[in-house]
C-alpha cells in the first residue's frame, strides 16, 4: 500500500517509495491503481471545494486521473509528492470548467482556518471579520484566491505550490506575498474608519 504521509507533507523515504510506484506505472499502466487509490479522495475534495456541483466535481476528477494515466510517461520527479502533479492537472480542469461556464467557483473555509488566517493578516477574529472574509475572498482574482487557499487554508509549502504552478519556490513566495497584500488592501476598503 502506498503511504500518503500527512495530508501535504512526505518524508524523503515516502517520496522515494512513491517514486518507485510512479516508475512502475510508467512501465505498465495497470500499476497506476495504487496512485489512484492514494490520491482520488484528496483530488476530489480539492475540486469539490472549488466547484459547487458534486456531479461536475466527479466528472472533473475522472478527467484528472484519465489525463494523469494517459500522460504518466511525461511525469518528472521534482522532489515533491506526486500529488503536486495531480493538483496541477486538477487546477487546469477547474479553470477550464470555470472558463467555459460549466460551473461557478466556490470558496470553502472552516472557522478554525479563518481564525488562523485573520491572525496572519493582523485582523481581529470576530463574526464580523468572518463575514467580511467570506465577502472579500470571492472578489479576489482566481490566481490570488488559489494562492491564499493553498498557502493558508490547505497549509501547502511554497515549494509544493511552486511545483503545482510550474514556478520556482521563490516565485511562489513572491506570488503568495502579493496575493496576501491584495487581500489586505481589499479588507481595508471594507472596514469602516
Amino acid at each position: 500500500m502506498l503511504e500518503t504521509g500527512s495530508r501535504y507533507h512526505k518524508t524523503e523515504r515516502q517520496l522515494q517509495d512513491e517514486l518507485q510506484v510512479v516508475e512502475a506505472a510508467k512501465r505498465d499502466p495497470a500499476r497506476f491503481e495504487p496512485l489512484y487509490n492514494a490520491y482520488y479522495e484528496q483530488i476530489f475534495r480539492y475540486i469539490h471545494q472549488r466547484i459547487d456541483d458534486k456531479d461536475t466535481a466527479f466528472d472533473l476528477c475522472s478527467q484528472v486521473f484519465l489525463k494523469a494515466l494517459t500522460n504518466i510517461g511525461k511525469y518528472q520527479f521534482r522532489g515533491v509528492p506526486f500529488a503536486s502533479w495531480l493538483y496541477r492537472i486538477a487546477q487546469n480542469e477547474v479553470y477550464e470548467a470555470l472558463r467555459s461556464h460549466q460551473t461557478r467557483r466556490v470558496v470553502s473555509i472552516e472557522t478554525r482556518q479563518v481564525s488562523e488566517f485573520l491572525e496572519e493578516i493582523e485582523e481581529g477574529h470576530s463574526e464580523e471579520m468572518f463575514r467580511l472574509l467570506e465577502k472579500v475572498l470571492p472578489e479576489l482574482p482566481e490566481e490570488d484566491l488559489q494562492m491564499i487557499e493553498w498557502r493558508f487554508f490547505e497549509k501547502r509549502s511554497f515549494r509544493e505550490i511552486g511545483d503545482i504552478l510550474g514556478i520556482t519556490e521563490n516565485n511562489a513566495k513572491v506570488k503568495g506575498h502579493r496575493s496576501l497584500e491584495k487581500l489586505k488592501k481589499m479588507f481595508k476598503t471594507y472596514i469602516p474608519k
